[in-house]
């Protein structure tokens, strides 16, 4: 009879030492699966930090992208508006200063990368140097009308315009002298009769 107790014990030692073994290697099993889960998180974390710092440049590309999509269409609204002011402007002028404009305005249109990129530079060093001086001297503040200069690209266009304005103003003047001069010689032609 002491013979399957013996057994029984044994196998009872046995189911103990497998029950005590096997809650160990679950709860390894278990920190194992933790440790994963919390290097998961933190890289899920990571993810979604870098998720939405793409989303932040993206809109911010987006926004510099539009605006600048913006300003491609002014530009090119001021360049068309300013070629019909020259068309308009160009018959009242000389024979000579009409072949000087035409060839400025053929020069004008035909802007090569390199040039561009000099000067989108000089832009650049230009709009550093502003700020610095911003920095270093306090800024007076302009009397109304007059705004701070700055170099533009349509800034060789807006002097143009303004050369041909002042020469349409000039060639008027000319012709309201020669009016009036004629108007003159009319009225003593008239005193003589």
């Amino acid at each position: 009879m002491m013979f399957p107790q013996s057994r029984h014990s044994a196998s009872s030692q046995q189911l103990k030492f497998t029950t005590s073994d096997s809650c160990d290697r679950i709860k390894d099993e278990f920190q194992f699966l933790q440790a994963q889960y919390h290097s998961l998180k933190l890289e899920c974390d990571k993810l979604a930090s870098e998720k939405s710092e793409m989303q932040r440049h993206y809109i911010m590309y987006y926004e510099m992208s539009y605006g600048l999509n913006i300003e491609m269409h002014k530009q090119a609204e001021i360049v068309k508006r300013l070629n019909g002011i020259c068309a308009q402007v160009l018959p009242y002028l000389s024979q000579e200063h009409q072949q000087q404009v035409l060839a400025a305005i053929e020069r004008a249109k035909q802007v090569t990368p390199p040039e561009m990129n000099s000067i989108i530079r000089q832009q650049l060093q230009a709009h550093q140097l502003s700020q610095l001086q911003g920095l270093a001297l306090p800024m007076t503040p302009l009397p109304l009308g007059l705004s701070q200069p700055s170099v533009t690209t349509s800034s060789g266009l807006f002097s143009l315009s303004s050369l041909l304005a002042s020469q349409a103003q000039l060639a008027k003047e000319e012709k309201a002298s020669r009016d009036g001069a004629d108007s003159h010689r009319e009225e003593d032609g008239d005193k003589s009769d």
